[in-house]
């Protein structure tokens, strides 16, 4: 598979991504980590359904153990210490620490073998940092030192989903199938954390069930095994870039379906993201060159 390509399927999670929150607020009043549990398991059994059909079950047994734990704790992890930063902090300020995962993603890349970081990549994470954050905070995010734990969770929240991602380029040579035991594994992960923090309260309507299975089926399923893809053959640097656009999608499908309202800092933020883009884009090219 050529960079090019695996680079165009990594941008596929990231438009799922975009309608993880419309999708999340159609499956309400279920508590996160129920709802976590079930999208995961979705994820999983699909995943593993795909994998046997395709006769790559014996491949899952050759991936060393220490694989399993790292893509366990990536996706699980970042779920739980996202739910928890949430509980602690303001979900505004929250949500924006935790959207630093981008920006060290294209930091970190620089540590990997063969990759180039140029300034234009940091430039372009950066101005996507701002768009996003335009779009988490409203434009007006203040810090409340009450919530420093909150943050603190937040910050490990971004460290784990980039350190997920950077090293997952070093196992590229596992196969994707593997994502399909991390779901599960999360899954199961996941109940305990309920039973102990949660009311369990089950999906309410059709919708809120449909909701629950997309979710498990797109955001929280197809999108992990085409992000995999993505930053172990795919230019991660434009990745991560790109990843501010997550936050700038999911608010217009809010929009447009009529959950959110318009707010001028949308189209502010949605400049900024693309042109953070186009500027990591550009030295990726001259880095080809």
């Amino acid at each position: 598979m050529t960079k090019q390509r695996a680079t165009l399927i990594g941008f596929g999670a990231i438009v799922l991504w975009g309608v993880l929150a419309l999708l999340t607020v159609g499956a309400s009043p279920t508590p996160p980590f129920l709802l976590n549990a079930i999208c995961f398991a979705v994820g999983g059994v699909l995943g593993l359904i795909w994998t046997a059909r395709s006769g790559g079950l014996r491949q899952l047994k050759d991936v060393p153990m220490h694989v399993y734990i790292l893509g366990t704790l990536g996706l699980f992890g970042y779920h739980a210490l996202y739910f928890s930063a949430l509980r602690m902090a303001p979900a505004a300020e929250a949500s924006l620490i935790a959207y630093l995962w981008p920006l060290l993603i294209v930091v970190f890349s620089g540590l990997l073998p063969g990759e180039t970081l140029r300034t234009g990549h940091i430039v372009g994470a950066l101005t996507g940092f701002v768009g996003a954050a335009l779009i988490v905070s409203g434009g007006g995010a203040g810090y409340d030192p009450a919530a420093l734990p909150g943050y603190l969770m937040a910050g490990a929240c971004a460290l784990t989903w980039s350190g997920y991602s950077i090293l997952s380029r070093r196992f590229g040579a596992v196969p994707t199938a593997s994502v399909a035991v991390f779901c599960v594994l999360s899954a199961t992960l996941s109940v305990p954390l309920h039973l102990a923090l949660e009311t369990t309260v089950w999906p309410q309507s059709a919708t809120a069930w449909s909701s629950a299975f997309l979710l498990g089926l797109g955001p929280v399923g197809l999108a992990f095994y085409l992000w995999d893809i993505g930053v172990k053959g795919g230019d991660i640097q434009l990745l991560g870039t790109a990843s501010y656009a997550a936050p700038l999608l999911s608010t217009i499908v809010l929009v447009v379906a009529g959950v959110a309202a318009p707010e001028w800092s949308l189209a502010l933020a949605a400049i900024l993201i693309t042109a953070g883009a186009l500027v990591a884009a550009r030295a990726s090219l001259k880095r080809a060159a």
